[in-house]
Protein backbone atom coordinates (compact mmCIF):
# COMPACT_ATOMS: atom_id res chain seq x y z
CA UNK A 1 0.00 0.00 0.00
CA UNK A 2 1.21 3.48 -0.79
CA UNK A 3 1.32 6.04 1.95
CA UNK A 4 -1.70 8.39 1.70
CA UNK A 5 -0.74 11.60 -0.09
CA UNK A 6 -2.61 13.86 2.30
CA UNK A 7 -1.12 12.11 5.29
CA UNK A 8 2.20 13.43 4.02
CA UNK A 9 0.94 16.88 3.08
CA UNK A 10 -1.45 17.94 5.81
CA UNK A 11 -0.22 20.96 7.70
CA UNK A 12 -0.99 19.10 10.89
CA UNK A 13 -0.52 21.35 13.87
CA UNK A 14 3.17 22.10 14.27
CA UNK A 15 4.49 20.78 17.57
CA UNK A 16 6.96 22.75 19.67
CA UNK A 17 8.87 19.56 20.44
CA UNK A 18 10.13 18.98 16.89
CA UNK A 19 13.78 18.44 16.04
CA UNK A 20 13.88 21.99 14.66
CA UNK A 21 12.80 23.39 18.01
CA UNK A 22 15.48 21.36 19.74
CA UNK A 23 18.22 23.04 17.72
CA UNK A 24 16.89 26.61 17.46
CA UNK A 25 15.72 29.19 19.97
CA UNK A 26 12.08 28.86 20.95
CA UNK A 27 10.26 32.20 20.51
CA UNK A 28 8.57 33.90 23.41
CA UNK A 29 4.93 32.71 23.41
CA UNK A 30 3.68 36.14 24.53
CA UNK A 31 5.84 38.17 22.19
CA UNK A 32 5.51 37.05 18.55
CA UNK A 33 8.10 38.38 16.17
CA UNK A 34 7.10 41.04 13.63
CA UNK A 35 5.46 39.68 10.48
CA UNK A 36 6.68 42.09 7.83
CA UNK A 37 10.19 42.32 6.45
CA UNK A 38 11.88 44.41 3.81
CA UNK A 39 11.17 41.70 1.19
CA UNK A 40 7.41 41.89 1.69
CA UNK A 41 5.62 44.04 -0.90
CA UNK A 42 3.75 47.21 0.00
CA UNK A 43 0.47 45.47 -0.90
CA UNK A 44 1.25 42.58 1.45
CA UNK A 45 2.23 44.99 4.20
CA UNK A 46 -1.03 46.89 3.79
CA UNK A 47 -3.11 43.70 3.89
CA UNK A 48 -1.27 42.46 6.96
CA UNK A 49 -1.61 45.72 8.87
CA UNK A 50 -5.34 45.78 8.12
CA UNK A 51 -5.82 42.17 9.23
CA UNK A 52 -3.35 42.08 12.13
CA UNK A 53 -5.96 42.57 14.85
CA UNK A 54 -8.18 39.80 13.45
CA UNK A 55 -5.42 37.20 13.21
CA UNK A 56 -4.76 34.75 16.06
CA UNK A 57 -2.62 31.79 16.92
CA UNK A 58 -4.59 28.77 18.18
CA UNK A 59 -2.76 26.65 20.74
CA UNK A 60 -3.67 23.23 22.09
CA UNK A 61 -2.40 22.89 25.66
CA UNK A 62 -2.41 20.08 28.17
CA UNK A 63 -5.30 20.54 30.58
CA UNK A 64 -4.14 22.09 33.84
CA UNK A 65 -0.66 22.77 32.46
CA UNK A 66 0.94 25.52 30.44
CA UNK A 67 2.65 23.15 27.98
CA UNK A 68 1.38 23.37 24.41
CA UNK A 69 1.08 20.22 22.31
CA UNK A 70 0.42 21.86 18.95
CA UNK A 71 -0.16 25.25 17.35
CA UNK A 72 -2.04 26.56 14.35
CA UNK A 73 -3.71 29.76 13.24
CA UNK A 74 -7.19 31.24 13.02
CA UNK A 75 -9.05 34.50 12.46
CA UNK A 76 -12.04 36.37 13.87
CA UNK A 77 -15.17 36.28 11.70
CA UNK A 78 -17.62 38.09 14.00
CA UNK A 79 -17.62 40.96 16.46
CA UNK A 80 -18.79 38.64 19.25
CA UNK A 81 -15.62 36.52 19.18
CA UNK A 82 -16.19 33.70 16.68
CA UNK A 83 -13.00 32.27 15.16
CA UNK A 84 -12.48 30.06 12.09
CA UNK A 85 -9.59 27.58 12.00
CA UNK A 86 -8.88 24.05 10.72
CA UNK A 87 -10.29 20.94 12.34
CA UNK A 88 -6.84 19.37 12.36
CA UNK A 89 -5.57 22.34 14.40
CA UNK A 90 -8.11 21.67 17.19
CA UNK A 91 -8.60 17.91 16.76
CA UNK A 92 -6.89 16.94 20.02
CA UNK A 93 -9.19 19.21 22.02
CA UNK A 94 -12.23 18.06 20.00
CA UNK A 95 -11.59 14.33 20.47
CA UNK A 96 -9.90 14.27 23.90
CA UNK A 97 -11.35 17.29 25.77
CA UNK A 98 -10.54 15.65 29.10
CA UNK A 99 -6.82 16.06 28.34
CA UNK A 100 -6.61 19.20 26.19
CA UNK A 101 -7.70 22.82 26.23
CA UNK A 102 -7.52 25.55 23.59
CA UNK A 103 -6.29 29.12 23.87
CA UNK A 104 -5.89 31.89 21.34
CA UNK A 105 -3.05 34.42 21.25
CA UNK A 106 -3.20 37.69 19.30
CA UNK A 107 -0.37 39.43 17.47
CA UNK A 108 0.06 41.80 20.43
CA UNK A 109 0.28 38.93 22.94
CA UNK A 110 -3.24 38.89 24.40
CA UNK A 111 -4.32 35.37 25.39
CA UNK A 112 -7.68 33.82 26.30
CA UNK A 113 -9.40 30.40 26.34
CA UNK A 114 -11.27 29.08 23.30
CA UNK A 115 -14.27 26.72 23.00
CA UNK A 116 -15.24 24.61 19.98
CA UNK A 117 -18.73 25.34 18.66
CA UNK A 118 -18.86 23.23 15.51
CA UNK A 119 -16.61 21.23 13.19
CA UNK A 120 -16.59 20.32 9.50
CA UNK A 121 -14.20 17.41 9.04
CA UNK A 122 -14.99 17.02 5.33
CA UNK A 123 -13.50 20.45 4.61
CA UNK A 124 -11.13 20.47 7.61
CA UNK A 125 -12.74 23.47 9.33
CA UNK A 126 -13.69 24.40 12.88
CA UNK A 127 -15.70 27.25 14.38
CA UNK A 128 -14.48 28.45 17.78
CA UNK A 129 -15.66 30.92 20.42
CA UNK A 130 -13.30 33.22 22.30
CA UNK A 131 -13.54 32.76 26.07
CA UNK A 132 -13.41 36.50 26.72
CA UNK A 133 -16.26 37.33 24.33
CA UNK A 134 -18.48 38.49 27.18
CA UNK A 135 -16.16 41.33 28.13
CA UNK A 136 -14.97 42.79 24.82
CA UNK A 137 -15.72 43.30 21.15
CA UNK A 138 -13.58 42.03 18.28
CA UNK A 139 -12.57 43.23 14.83
CA UNK A 140 -13.67 40.69 12.23
CA UNK A 141 -12.57 39.82 8.72
CA UNK A 142 -15.20 39.77 5.99
CA UNK A 143 -15.65 37.09 3.35
CA UNK A 144 -15.29 38.00 -0.29
CA UNK A 145 -18.61 38.23 -2.15
CA UNK A 146 -19.25 34.94 -3.96
CA UNK A 147 -20.50 36.97 -6.92
CA UNK A 148 -16.88 38.07 -7.47
CA UNK A 149 -14.97 34.89 -8.38
CA UNK A 150 -11.20 34.93 -8.27
CA UNK A 151 -9.37 35.38 -11.56
CA UNK A 152 -6.42 33.23 -12.64
CA UNK A 153 -3.21 34.83 -11.41
CA UNK A 154 -4.91 37.13 -8.91
CA UNK A 155 -2.74 37.95 -5.90
CA UNK A 156 -3.55 36.22 -2.61
CA UNK A 157 -2.03 36.93 0.79
CA UNK A 158 -1.87 34.08 3.27
CA UNK A 159 -1.53 34.93 6.98
CA UNK A 160 -0.62 32.77 9.94
CA UNK A 161 2.04 31.88 12.47
CA UNK A 162 4.54 29.57 10.70
CA UNK A 163 6.47 27.17 12.92
CA UNK A 164 5.52 29.23 16.01
CA UNK A 165 8.16 31.85 15.19
CA UNK A 166 5.76 34.77 14.74
CA UNK A 167 2.87 36.13 12.72
CA UNK A 168 3.64 36.39 9.02
CA UNK A 169 2.19 37.15 5.60
CA UNK A 170 2.99 35.12 2.46
CA UNK A 171 2.28 36.34 -1.05
CA UNK A 172 1.07 34.03 -3.80
CA UNK A 173 -1.35 33.62 -6.68
CA UNK A 174 -4.70 32.04 -7.39
CA UNK A 175 -4.09 29.19 -9.83
CA UNK A 176 -7.63 27.91 -10.16
CA UNK A 177 -9.23 24.96 -8.42
CA UNK A 178 -7.37 21.72 -7.72
CA UNK A 179 -8.04 19.09 -10.36
CA UNK A 180 -9.41 15.70 -9.25
CA UNK A 181 -10.13 16.91 -5.73
CA UNK A 182 -13.24 15.23 -4.35
CA UNK A 183 -14.14 18.46 -2.54
CA UNK A 184 -13.28 21.89 -3.99
CA UNK A 185 -9.89 23.28 -3.02
CA UNK A 186 -7.98 26.34 -4.21
CA UNK A 187 -4.54 25.86 -5.77
CA UNK A 188 -2.48 28.57 -4.06
CA UNK A 189 0.83 29.38 -5.73
CA UNK A 190 2.58 30.34 -2.51
CA UNK A 191 4.54 28.85 0.38
CA UNK A 192 2.66 27.61 3.43
CA UNK A 193 4.41 26.22 6.50
CA UNK A 194 3.27 24.21 9.49
CA UNK A 195 1.53 26.49 12.00
CA UNK A 196 -0.18 28.53 9.27
CA UNK A 197 -3.01 25.99 9.14
CA UNK A 198 -6.34 27.69 9.77
CA UNK A 199 -5.10 31.16 8.93
CA UNK A 200 -6.92 33.34 6.39
CA UNK A 201 -6.01 33.88 2.76
CA UNK A 202 -7.02 37.38 1.66
CA UNK A 203 -7.44 39.27 -1.58
CA UNK A 204 -5.96 42.75 -2.08
CA UNK A 205 -8.99 44.36 -0.43
CA UNK A 206 -8.47 42.26 2.70
CA UNK A 207 -11.48 39.97 2.15
CA UNK A 208 -11.22 36.27 2.99
CA UNK A 209 -11.04 34.04 -0.09
CA UNK A 210 -9.84 30.86 1.60
CA UNK A 211 -8.45 29.13 4.67
CA UNK A 212 -4.89 27.71 4.75
CA UNK A 213 -5.03 23.94 4.93
CA UNK A 214 -2.19 22.00 3.21
CA UNK A 215 0.88 21.97 1.00
CA UNK A 216 2.74 19.50 -1.16
CA UNK A 217 6.02 18.52 0.47
CA UNK A 218 7.41 17.15 -2.82
CA UNK A 219 7.18 20.49 -4.65
CA UNK A 220 7.67 24.22 -4.29
CA UNK A 221 4.96 26.88 -4.09
CA UNK A 222 2.20 24.26 -4.29
CA UNK A 223 -0.25 24.87 -1.47
CA UNK A 224 -3.97 24.51 -0.90
CA UNK A 225 -6.81 26.56 0.56
CA UNK A 226 -10.33 25.67 1.63
CA UNK A 227 -12.64 28.00 -0.33
CA UNK A 228 -14.14 30.71 1.87
CA UNK A 229 -17.68 29.65 0.98
CA UNK A 230 -17.37 26.60 3.25
CA UNK A 231 -16.10 28.69 6.16
CA UNK A 232 -18.98 31.15 5.67
CA UNK A 233 -21.47 28.27 5.65
CA UNK A 234 -19.96 26.85 8.86
CA UNK A 235 -20.26 30.28 10.48
CA UNK A 236 -23.96 30.45 9.62
CA UNK A 237 -24.65 26.91 10.87
CA UNK A 238 -22.67 27.25 14.08
CA UNK A 239 -23.25 30.85 15.11
CA UNK A 240 -25.81 29.91 17.77
CA UNK A 241 -24.43 26.45 18.58
CA UNK A 242 -23.54 25.42 22.12
CA UNK A 243 -19.89 24.50 22.76
CA UNK A 244 -18.91 20.85 22.39
CA UNK A 245 -18.63 19.36 25.88
CA UNK A 246 -17.82 15.71 25.07
CA UNK A 247 -15.52 13.94 22.60
CA UNK A 248 -16.66 14.71 19.06
CA UNK A 249 -16.47 11.18 17.65
CA UNK A 250 -20.26 11.05 17.14
CA UNK A 251 -20.16 14.30 15.14
CA UNK A 252 -17.22 13.03 13.09
CA UNK A 253 -19.03 9.73 12.42
CA UNK A 254 -22.18 11.52 11.28
CA UNK A 255 -20.25 13.65 8.79
CA UNK A 256 -18.29 10.64 7.53
CA UNK A 257 -21.56 8.79 6.94
CA UNK A 258 -22.68 11.53 4.56
CA UNK A 259 -19.26 11.49 2.88
CA UNK A 260 -19.17 7.74 2.31
CA UNK A 261 -22.64 7.75 0.75
CA UNK A 262 -21.54 10.36 -1.77
CA UNK A 263 -18.19 8.63 -2.34
CA UNK A 264 -19.82 5.26 -3.00
CA UNK A 265 -22.35 6.74 -5.41
CA UNK A 266 -19.77 8.71 -7.39
CA UNK A 267 -17.28 5.83 -7.56
CA UNK A 268 -19.83 3.38 -8.94
CA UNK A 269 -21.28 5.92 -11.37
CA UNK A 270 -17.90 6.88 -12.85
CA UNK A 271 -17.22 3.33 -14.05
CA UNK A 272 -13.93 1.88 -15.29
CA UNK A 273 -11.68 2.35 -18.31
CA UNK A 274 -12.53 0.00 -21.20
CA UNK A 275 -9.16 -1.39 -22.37
CA UNK A 276 -6.89 -2.24 -19.44
CA UNK A 277 -5.40 -5.64 -20.37
CA UNK A 278 -5.01 -7.71 -23.51
CA UNK A 279 -6.72 -10.77 -21.98
CA UNK A 280 -9.00 -9.41 -19.21
CA UNK A 281 -11.20 -6.49 -18.34
CA UNK A 282 -9.42 -5.25 -15.21
CA UNK A 283 -11.13 -2.49 -13.16
CA UNK A 284 -9.10 0.73 -13.53
CA UNK A 285 -11.06 3.90 -12.55
CA UNK A 286 -11.47 6.78 -14.97
CA UNK A 287 -9.63 10.01 -14.14
CA UNK A 288 -12.51 11.79 -12.45
CA UNK A 289 -11.52 12.24 -8.81
CA UNK A 290 -8.74 9.66 -8.83
CA UNK A 291 -5.24 9.75 -10.26
CA UNK A 292 -3.73 6.65 -11.88
CA UNK A 293 -0.03 5.94 -12.38
CA UNK A 294 1.49 3.01 -14.24
CA UNK A 295 4.87 1.31 -14.19
CA UNK A 296 6.55 -1.52 -16.09
CA UNK A 297 9.36 -3.81 -14.95
CA UNK A 298 10.53 -6.13 -17.74
CA UNK A 299 12.64 -9.01 -16.55
CA UNK A 300 16.36 -8.65 -17.23
CA UNK A 301 17.24 -12.24 -16.42
CA UNK A 302 14.64 -14.30 -18.24
CA UNK A 303 12.23 -14.20 -15.31
CA UNK A 304 8.84 -12.52 -14.86
CA UNK A 305 7.66 -9.32 -16.56
CA UNK A 306 5.53 -7.06 -14.36
CA UNK A 307 3.21 -4.16 -15.13
CA UNK A 308 1.49 -2.22 -12.37
CA UNK A 309 -1.27 0.37 -12.10
CA UNK A 310 -1.99 2.41 -8.95
CA UNK A 311 -5.08 4.63 -8.70
CA UNK A 312 -5.52 6.84 -5.62
CA UNK A 313 -7.54 9.81 -4.46
CA UNK A 314 -5.75 12.98 -3.43
CA UNK A 315 -8.56 13.69 -0.96
CA UNK A 316 -8.25 12.28 2.56
CA UNK A 317 -10.47 13.06 5.55
CA UNK A 318 -8.40 13.81 8.66
CA UNK A 319 -10.25 12.53 11.76
CA UNK A 320 -7.65 12.82 14.50
CA UNK A 321 -4.70 10.45 14.55
CA UNK A 322 -5.32 9.11 11.07
CA UNK A 323 -6.98 9.73 7.69
CA UNK A 324 -9.94 7.94 6.17
CA UNK A 325 -12.72 8.42 3.62
CA UNK A 326 -10.81 7.43 0.50
CA UNK A 327 -10.62 4.73 -2.18
CA UNK A 328 -7.59 3.10 -3.83
CA UNK A 329 -7.42 0.58 -6.68
CA UNK A 330 -4.36 -1.20 -8.04
CA UNK A 331 -3.45 -4.24 -10.07
CA UNK A 332 -0.33 -6.08 -11.17
CA UNK A 333 -0.08 -7.99 -14.44
CA UNK A 334 2.40 -10.91 -14.55
CA UNK A 335 3.95 -12.64 -17.56
CA UNK A 336 6.16 -15.53 -16.46
CA UNK A 337 6.32 -17.67 -19.59
CA UNK A 338 10.13 -17.57 -19.34
CA UNK A 339 9.99 -18.50 -15.67
CA UNK A 340 7.90 -21.65 -15.85
CA UNK A 341 4.63 -22.73 -14.25
CA UNK A 342 5.99 -24.04 -10.93
CA UNK A 343 8.11 -21.02 -10.08
CA UNK A 344 5.35 -18.66 -11.23
CA UNK A 345 2.82 -20.43 -9.00
CA UNK A 346 5.13 -20.05 -6.01
CA UNK A 347 5.76 -16.34 -6.63
CA UNK A 348 2.12 -15.61 -7.46
CA UNK A 349 0.93 -17.34 -4.29
CA UNK A 350 3.53 -15.54 -2.19
CA UNK A 351 2.40 -12.20 -3.58
CA UNK A 352 -1.22 -13.03 -2.76
CA UNK A 353 -0.35 -14.06 0.80
CA UNK A 354 1.78 -10.95 1.30
CA UNK A 355 -1.24 -8.62 1.30
CA UNK A 356 -1.90 -7.10 4.73
CA UNK A 357 -5.06 -5.67 6.30
CA UNK A 358 -3.74 -3.89 9.39
CA UNK A 359 -3.66 -0.25 8.28
CA UNK A 360 -4.34 1.44 11.64
CA UNK A 361 -3.70 -1.17 14.31
CA UNK A 362 -5.92 -2.52 17.06
CA UNK A 363 -6.04 0.77 18.95
CA UNK A 364 -8.28 2.22 16.22
CA UNK A 365 -9.88 -0.82 14.55
CA UNK A 366 -11.02 -4.36 15.28
CA UNK A 367 -9.22 -7.38 13.88
CA UNK A 368 -10.00 -8.03 10.20
CA UNK A 369 -12.75 -10.50 9.38
CA UNK A 370 -12.04 -12.08 5.98
CA UNK A 371 -13.89 -14.29 3.53
CA UNK A 372 -12.00 -16.39 0.98
CA UNK A 373 -13.89 -17.50 -2.11
CA UNK A 374 -13.66 -18.64 -5.73
CA UNK A 375 -15.82 -16.71 -8.18
CA UNK A 376 -16.80 -17.71 -11.71
CA UNK A 377 -17.09 -14.73 -14.08
CA UNK A 378 -18.52 -16.35 -17.23
CA UNK A 379 -15.79 -18.97 -17.26
CA UNK A 380 -13.07 -16.73 -15.82
CA UNK A 381 -12.18 -18.18 -12.40
CA UNK A 382 -11.08 -15.70 -9.74
CA UNK A 383 -9.82 -16.22 -6.25
CA UNK A 384 -11.06 -13.44 -3.95
CA UNK A 385 -10.42 -12.45 -0.36
CA UNK A 386 -12.65 -9.77 1.18
CA UNK A 387 -11.78 -8.30 4.58
CA UNK A 388 -13.58 -5.80 6.80
CA UNK A 389 -12.35 -3.93 9.88
CA UNK A 390 -14.64 -1.84 12.08
CA UNK A 391 -13.59 1.47 13.61
CA UNK A 392 -13.66 1.45 17.39
CA UNK A 393 -14.70 5.08 17.94
CA UNK A 394 -16.35 5.93 14.61
CA UNK A 395 -19.71 4.22 14.80
CA UNK A 396 -20.93 1.98 11.94
CA UNK A 397 -17.89 2.68 9.73
CA UNK A 398 -15.52 0.12 8.23
CA UNK A 399 -12.49 -0.33 6.02
CA UNK A 400 -13.01 -2.91 3.28
CA UNK A 401 -10.23 -4.56 1.27
CA UNK A 402 -10.62 -6.96 -1.65
CA UNK A 403 -7.79 -8.96 -3.22
CA UNK A 404 -8.45 -10.74 -6.54
CA UNK A 405 -6.29 -13.13 -8.56
CA UNK A 406 -6.99 -14.71 -11.95
CA UNK A 407 -6.46 -18.48 -12.10
CA UNK A 408 -6.94 -19.38 -15.77
CA UNK A 409 -3.25 -19.39 -16.80
CA UNK A 410 -0.37 -21.46 -15.44
CA UNK A 411 2.36 -18.92 -16.18
CA UNK A 412 0.61 -15.51 -16.34
CA UNK A 413 -2.22 -13.59 -14.75
CA UNK A 414 -3.43 -10.52 -12.89
CA UNK A 415 -3.68 -9.73 -9.22
CA UNK A 416 -5.72 -6.73 -8.11
CA UNK A 417 -6.62 -4.94 -4.91
CA UNK A 418 -9.41 -2.57 -3.91
CA UNK A 419 -9.52 -0.53 -0.66
CA UNK A 420 -12.29 1.73 0.63
CA UNK A 421 -11.85 3.46 3.97
CA UNK A 422 -14.58 4.73 6.26
CA UNK A 423 -17.69 3.25 4.61
CA UNK A 424 -20.87 1.68 5.98
CA UNK A 425 -21.28 -2.11 6.08
CA UNK A 426 -23.85 -1.99 3.27
CA UNK A 427 -21.64 0.17 1.05
CA UNK A 428 -18.60 -1.96 1.82
CA UNK A 429 -20.41 -4.99 0.38
CA UNK A 430 -21.77 -2.95 -2.54
CA UNK A 431 -18.30 -1.68 -3.45
CA UNK A 432 -16.74 -5.15 -3.09
CA UNK A 433 -19.36 -6.69 -5.41
CA UNK A 434 -18.91 -3.82 -7.89
CA UNK A 435 -15.14 -4.33 -7.98
CA UNK A 436 -15.18 -8.13 -8.29
CA UNK A 437 -17.98 -7.97 -10.85
CA UNK A 438 -15.89 -5.73 -13.08
CA UNK A 439 -13.42 -8.52 -13.92
CA UNK A 440 -14.22 -10.30 -17.19
CA UNK A 441 -12.74 -11.59 -20.41
CA UNK A 442 -11.51 -8.87 -22.70
CA UNK A 443 -13.24 -10.48 -25.72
Amino acid sequence: MNLPLWAATLLASWCAATAWAQTAPIPDATGPTPATTASVSLSARKVYEQARSQLVQVRTVLKGRASQTSVGSGFFVSNDGLIVSNFHVVSEAALTPDRHDLVYVTADGREAPVRILQIDVLHDLALLKAGDAQTRSFDALRFRDEARPLAQGERIYSLGNPLDVGFAVTEGNYNGMVQRSFYPQIFFGGALSGGMSGGPALDQEGHVVGVNVARRVDGEQVSFLVPATFAAALLQRGRAARPLETPAHAVVSEQLQAHQELLTERFIQQGFKPATHVRYLVPVPVDGFMRCWGSSEPSRAGGMDLERSDCVMDTRIFVGEFNTGTIAVRHESYDAKKLGALRFAARHSASFRNESFGRLGLQHQTKPMCHDDFVDRAGLTLRTVTCLRAYRKLSALYDVSVVVATLDQADAGVQGRFDAQGVSFENALKLARHYIGSYAWAH
